[in-house]
Formats: structure tokens, sequence, C-alpha cells
């Protein structure tokens, strides 16, 4: 019981501290908005700061020279992996390719009343469409073929952890937020169940990404040797909480707390339990699954907010995606490119796949079941 509770007061205090905060912050002692399901519009953010979008650029492209080239960071070049046979494409990837087409068109054609239900199907057909690709790259391995039950369990932690994001956005005064969450042709019941759903898909899409980003030559190993970079998980822990307070006073120029805030809090109790995760890789100098998951998280945003924007445009009057999502991100909530996400919010992606990661392997610590995602590649023909 205490290597658990090791793991649970941590997250008890996570979600206590920001209710204390508000107790102090705001006169009815809670964020507006507090327990909304899903959560709505609050009040305008404060608007475009160039100051502000300069130095988030800046930070940006700064990572994307750290990404595109590694040595000048310290990276040492390393020999890809031997290839590996490809096998063909197993059934379930037609079925999925099948479901994303068909449900995409009926969300983004608003084809009543298929289209209140087309997120989640369209979300679990493109699932199943990527385990496809990664089975055929891989010679017949993937998450669906290897670990059924790994992939399920991820659904399931997937619904807690969107939840828990849920919580922490009352108290950034609703950086994101559901306009069609009310709509008159649904019940709120049933908007609630169309909504705990569609939360299934956000952890499996995302290991599904990095799974297959693992089966490219040029990126299975490419961050693999580089600087060794052992992290204080007690620094790391405390800066996490005193963070998440001030948050809760200082909503928007503390936004990002709400991904931040959590991951580092959860990464460095893993690093002083010495739990293997992406942090922990870091300390051997193996930056690759911490910035491969970090890439699959982007990938797969581009896709969220894509399709995101086109079940909505160019008809936004006609509401038939009660999943549909639009942003309040303070500062920075300029240039959208067919997407209510910013162009510069797209970053916040990075960490957020990362923190996706962390969670499942909390989770597993916690409940006792295999985090591990990692896939043996087939290379026997």
């Amino acid at each position: 019981m205490s290597k658990k509770w090791s793991f649970i007061w941590p997250i008890l205090l996570c979600l206590a501290l920001p209710l204390v905060a508000a107790w102090f912050a705001y006169p009815d002692h809670l964020p507006p908005g507090f327990g909304v399901f899903p959560p709505q519009y609050v009040q305008p953010d404060p608007g475009f700061n160039l100051l502000v979008f300069l130095l988030v650029l800046a930070v940006e492209l700064a990572f994307l020279a750290f990404l595109l080239f590694p040595q000048w960071f310290g990276f040492k070049p390393v020999a890809p992996p031997p290839p590996v046979p490809k096998a063909a494409l197993p059934v379930w990837f037609w079925i999925g390719l099948v479901f994303t087409v068909v449900f995409l068109g009926l969300m983004w054609g608003r084809v009543i009343p298929w289209a209140y239900y087309a997120f989640s199907p369209l979300w679990w057909g493109f699932i199943l469409a990527l385990d496809g690709l990664v089975y055929s790259r891989n010679n017949g391995v993937s998450l669906l073929s290897s670990k059924p039950k790994t992939l399920a369990i991820s659904a399931l932690v997937s619904v807690f952890g969107w939840l828990f994001f849920e919580y922490y956005d009352y108290f950034v005064l609703a950086n994101w937020y559901y306009p069609n969450g009310t709509m008159p042709e649904l019940s709120h019941a049933m908007i609630v169940a169309l909504f705990l759903i569609a939360y299934t898909t956000v952890w499996p899409a995302i290991f599904e990404w990095y799974t297959l980003l693992k089966t490219c030559p040029k990126l299975a190993n490419r961050y693999s040797n580089g600087p060794k970079l052992p992290l204080p998980g007690n620094l790391m822990m405390l800066a996490g909480y005193i963070s998440i307070f001030a948050m809760v006073f200082l909503p928007y120029p503390l936004f990002w707390v709400v991904w931040i805030g959590p991951l580092v809090i959860l990464s460095g109790q893993l690093i002083r339990k010495q739990v293997s995760s992406p942090f922990t890789a870091l300390a051997q100098g193996n930056w690759n699954p911490l910035l491969l998951v970090a890439l699959a998280s982007l990938f797969n945003g581009f896709f969220w907010e894509i399709w995101n924007y086109g079940s909505s445009h160019p008809m936004p009057e006609l509401q038939t995606n009660p999943n549909y999502w639009i942003y309040e991100i303070p500062y920075v909530n300029v240039i959208h490119i067919f997407a209510e996400m910013p162009l510069l919010g797209y970053f916040g992606y990075l960490p957020f796949g990362v923190l996706v990661w962390v969670v499942f392997i909390w989770a597993g610590q916690l409940f006792g079941f295999d985090p591990d995602i990692e896939l043996t590649p087939n290379t026997k023909n």
C-alpha cells in the first residue's frame, strides 16, 4: 500500500491545489463556469500581445532547430536500424480506412442525424488505419496485433486522463470550450455520453502515431545518443505545485501550466521512484522516447484540428458536431490556417504527447498493468 500511496498523493494534491487557490482567488471561491460540462465560453481572453507572440515564436524556432539539427546540440550520429521486411496491410487497416472516410464525410457533410455521432467512429477508424500501417511496416507487429490489452487499457486511461485536463481547463478560464455542448437536438445525457466515448480516442491515437514514427528508419534512433541529462525529481515536483497554485491567480499569463505543471510533477515522482519513463531515459542520453512521442502528438494534432475545423466551417451556424471545440488562448490567438488552433498553439501538442505517456506509465504503477508500448519489429521474413 505504501508504494501505491506514493502514486496516489501527488494526483490528489494536483486535484486539490487549484481548489485551495481558487478559494482565495475568487469571491465565490470557484472560477466562473466551474463544473459546467462540457466547458463553455467564460470571458474574452486578453487579446493579442506582440511581445509575447515574438517570445513564443523564438522559443518554437529554437526547438525546431533542435529537432532538425540535433548535432548542433551535442547529439552524435546513430546508425539507423536494419531494414524490416514489410507485411501485407491487415484487414483492420481497410476497415479503419472505410470508417475514416465514411464518418469524415458524414461529419463534414452535416448529414443529419449521423453527423451528431460521427466523431468517435471517425477517430477509431483512423486509429485502426494507423495500426494497420504499423503492422505492415513492422512485418506483422503492431499494438493491436501484439499488445491488444495495452491498447484497450489506453482507451480507458484516456477517458479519465482527458477528464483531468477538462477539470484544469476551468482554472485557466477555458483555454478551450465546446460551443455545441448545449445543442437542443441532443439531451445533455446524450452529449455527456458522446464526450466520454470521444475521450477514449486520445491516448490510443498518440500511441499509434508513436509506434508509426518508430518504423521510420531516419527517426527510430535519431535522438538516442545525446547529452546525458539527469533531472532532479524533487525540484520538478516542487516547481510543478508552485506553478499550479500560481496558475489559478494568473490564469492568462500561466495558461501553459495546464500541461507543464502536471507533467513535471508526475515525471518528477517517477524519477524519484526510479520508474522508467521518457524523462528517466534522458539520464542515459536517450532523448528518442521523449521527442518521438512529442512529435506523435503534434502529427496527430494536425488531424484533430483540421477535422474539427471542417466539422463547423464554412457553415458554423449549422451545429452538427457536439464535440467541436474553440480556443481562447491568450496573447497568441492569431494566424489560423484551416484550424481553430492558432499557429503557435500547435507547440503545445509537444509536451502534451509526453504527458499522455507519463500518465499512462503512472496509471500502470497505480493499477498494476504493464504500460510498455514499445514494439519489437519482426525482422524475419
